[in-house]
């Protein structure tokens, strides 16, 4: 197979966890005999320091004919005050919209080799696999924005078509699962979130009748997310509040840099990124750990390539790594030996290759 795959850095340690995952993208091509473009281009802080605009037109323009686009991480205190005429975050929510992805896929499972990263007791985190399905592309970070020197308002909107394509989403990948869909919104004091409620539940009812549907509020489901982890599937959820529980599930796995994200819209083309952020005070010390930058990676090959074979083995190689015990320094317990972002990258690499 060949493939254009964009490439995009971003900021702060995007640019070395990257690096990783291309090194892994180029070995499996050789090993199953594909050819993959790997086409870098400037996004985030960097573009705006090189163009001015965090998403150059070039930049853009390559993602729109990429099969899949893989990107780092972006944004900093370079390019974060308030009267910022470009702002990285704004350049990704471009980015989202341009590429029409509108459901983020977030898997979060807890890896045997991994339980005692955690800060969450082992017996509540044996056997948690779980997936949220976040509508990337509409409510209160997309709405309109209004500030003056007294007040501020963002508004949060959301469309029936915007939610139907969502559920749709959330309903087929739980089909391929545990058949379970639980619909996470604030209907007790919002008109968005009543709107969410009525439509995932029409949607379910009718286009998908063999799946188990529970609505939460986004409190509870805050709570129970800790409490009791493993007995959700998938779990389906407006922007906003997805943003914020993806990054309180991440925990439940030990760190924030071993898990990916997949955001998908009509078409093939994804947009694939680890959840952390862009963590600007470890960048370039080679301590940031690629495991998430490199499962993202698997799932642009299964998820816009058709490689599923291929995605599976990258994923049979992160998980040998850490059996052996291969370690950077957010999952290594006390006097657990430390290895850099290229190490552990190289740890991969052999499992692959073999």
């Amino acid at each position: 197979m060949k493939a254009l795959i964009a490439v995009l850095g971003g900021d702060g340690i995007g640019p070395d966890v990257v690096a990783q995952a291309v090194r892994v993208l180029g070995a499996t091509a050789r090993h199953f005999g594909h050819e993959f473009e790997l086409a870098p281009a400037l996004f985030g802080g960097a573009a705006i320091d090189a163009h001015g605009d965090g998403l150059p037109p070039a930049t853009l323009d390559l993602c729109k004919r990429a099969d899949g686009v893989l990107l780092g991480a972006i944004g900093g205190p370079k390019w974060s005050a308030p009267d910022a005429k470009a702002r990285p975050e704004t350049a990704l929510l471009r980015l989202r919209r341009e590429l029409g992805v509108y459901a983020n896929l977030r898997p979060v499972a807890v890896h045997p080799a991994l339980r005692d990263a955690s800060t969450i007791k082992a017996d509540v985190l044996d056997g948690v696999d779980l997936l949220f399905v976040r509508e990337l592309t509409g409510g209160i970070y997309f709405g309109e924005k209004r500030r003056t020197a007294t007040d501020a308002t963002d508004v949060c909107t959301y469309t029936v078509a915007e939610i139907e394509r969502v559920t749709r989403v959330a309903g087929t990948l739980a089909r391929a699962r545990r058949k379970r869909v639980t619909s996470i919104d604030k209907s007790n004091v919002l008109e968005t979130s009543r709107l969410w409620r009525s439509v995932v539940e029409r949607v379910i009812a009718t286009e998908f009748p063999d799946i188990a549907l529970e609505h939460m509020l986004v409190d509870a489901a805050a709570m129970h997310l800790i409490r009791r982890p493993r007995e959700f599937d998938v779990l389906l959820t407006e922007n906003m509040f997805g943003d914020i529980l993806t990054d309180e599930a991440s925990m439940l796995a030990g760190s924030l840099g071993v898990l990916p994200s997949a955001a998908l819209g009509d078409g093939s083309r994804g947009l694939y990124e680890p959840i952390h952020g862009s963590a600007p005070d470890i960048a370039g010390r080679g301590i940031a750990n690629p495991i998430g930058t490199i499962l993202s990676a698997a799932l642009l090959l299964r998820h816009s390539l058709g490689l599923d074979t291929e995605a599976r083995a990258i994923e049979r190689a992160v998980s040998e790594a850490l059996e052996a015990g291969a370690r950077t320094a957010d999952i290594a317990g006390p006097g657990v030996p430390v290895m850099t972002t290229g190490g552990m990258g190289e740890e991969i690499l052999k499992r692959l290759r073999a």
